[in-house]
Order: C-alpha cells, then sequence, then structure tokens
C-alpha cells in the first residue's frame, strides 16, 4: 500500500538505492573541495581535477558546489561527478558562456585558448535564472564490470535529483565531446535537449580542434525524467 502512495522522486530514490545496493556500491555528498583534489591525488593519481572544480580557481563552498563520490564494496573510488552553481546574473547562460567558456575547458587536454570559440546556440540563449553545471562525471571498475548494468543512468540522475533537490534550479548544464554525445551518453544521462558545435577546443601546436556539444535539460524536463517507468528508466541503460 505504502509504494502506491510514494511520489515519483520517492519511487526514483528508492529504485536508484536499490540498483546501487544490488552493484555494492556506496555514495558520499561532500562540499570541500580541497578534500576532493586530496582523494583523486591519493586513489586516482591518473587524473587531473578539471578547471571548473579546481578549488585553487573558484570559491567552492556548501552553498554554491557539491561533488558526489561511489565507492564498491572493497572501499575503491569506483564514481566521481561534481554539480556547482553558475552566476549568471540578469543574463543568459548565453552571455555568460560568451564570456567566460574558458573557465570550463577539457581536462588533461593542452588547449590554446585564443584560438577556441564558443558559439551562443538558441537553448543558451533562453536559459536564465538558476543554473548548475555538471561535470567530473566517471566511471571505473575492471573492464566489464558496471557495463551494461544501468549504474551510469542511475548515479548521473541521483546527481541531477541532489542538485535539483538543493538548489530549486531552473537548468542544469554540462559540455561534453562531440564523439561521446554521438555514442549515446546524451540520452543515457538523461540530457533532453543540446545545443551543438557550441565549443571548438583548439589544440596547442595543433590544427586538432575538438567539437563539443552543450548539453542541458530544465525543471519541468527533469520532472518528467523522474516520472519515467523504472523498467523503461534503468533496463540496459549503461
Amino acid at each position: 500500500m505504502m509504494i502506491h502512495n510514494m511520489s515519483y522522486e520517492e519511487r526514483f530514490v528508492s529504485s536508484a538505492a536499490s540498483v546501487l545496493e544490488q552493484h555494492g556500491i556506496g555514495i558520499t555528498l561532500v562540499t570541500d573541495f580541497d578534500e576532493y583534489r586530496s582523494q583523486l591525488i591519493a586513489e586516482r593519481p591518473d587524473h587531473e581535477i578539471g578547471a571548473p572544480f579546481d578549488p585553487e580557481l573558484h570559491n567552492l563552498n556548501k552553498t554554491n558546489a557539491f561533488w558526489m563520490i561511489g565507492r564498491n564494496r572493497q572501499g575503491e573510488i569506483m564514481h566521481t561527478q561534481a554539480i556547482r552553481l553558475l552566476d549568471l546574473g540578469c543574463g543568459t547562460l548565453g552571455d555568460y558562456f560568451s564570456k567566460s567558456f574558458r573557465d570550463f575547458p577539457p581536462p588533461g587536454v593542452p588547449i590554446d585558448m585564443k584560438r577556441s570559440q564558443y558559439r551562443v546556440g538558441p537553448g543558451a540563449n533562453r536559459m536564465k535564472g538558476q543554473v548548475a553545471y555538471h561535470g567530473e562525471f566517471w566511471i571505473g571498475g575492471i573492464p566489464g564490470e558496471y557495463r551494461g548494468s544501468g549504474i551510469s543512468t542511475v548515479l548521473c540522475r541521483l546527481g541531477f535529483w541532489e542538485a535539483f533537490q538543493r538548489w530549486d534550479l531552473d537548468h542544469m548544464v554540462g559540455f561534453m565531446a562531440q564523439s561521446v554525445a554521438f555514442k549515446g551518453w546524451v540520452e543515457r544521462a538523461g540530457w533532453m535537449h543540446t545545443d551543438p558545435n557550441a565549443l571548438r577546443w583548439a589544440l596547442k601546436g595543433k590544427e586538432t580542434m575538438i567539437e563539443g556539444f552543450l548539453a542541458y535539460l530544465h525543471r519541468e524536463d527533469f520532472h518528467f525524467l523522474l516520472n519515467v517507468p523504472e523498467a523503461q528508466r534503468f533496463a540496459k541503460a549503461a
């Protein structure tokens, strides 16, 4: 009887918790980004924290940012993601990124900032209000351990859910490489809209350009997403 009286958000959280328990994954939410950096250095030395979440570059605290870490049954890090608020002031997201897109480069790649470009798309031009940026998403484990389990879908949408709950967001946004978007990550993660070719990152010393998408969803999109039946949401999602 109680299950039938649960809201769609409660059903989502319950379903997600069940999936994580089945895989022996424990989740922790933290707002100290110096601690995040320390844990990455200790346990993921091959990964450099991304510039959007570097505490030496930004004032990140419990009011404007958090990170999520997942550990397996052995206590090893198998997942990270981080989310922070963007200060748009009275302007649009397009206005904001036109001035500050260089603060959001892909990690671990030498970028020629002068040659890199941001093109304002129609979605970015329409977004105002309370907006959060999502990044640092990673899932580890041995090859094939989590593939096909739906874990990536569950973890990403848990991060979305926490951010919308925490800040009563109007919009959630993120950048991703075109190659990643074309592999279906947009749909698996739950992003419901994109501005394609919004970014062109120039590599230092090369003519090569990394094409990037702006992915986003609105408050009403996320409520719709949480109300998708569990069987459709998690089955064969990752």
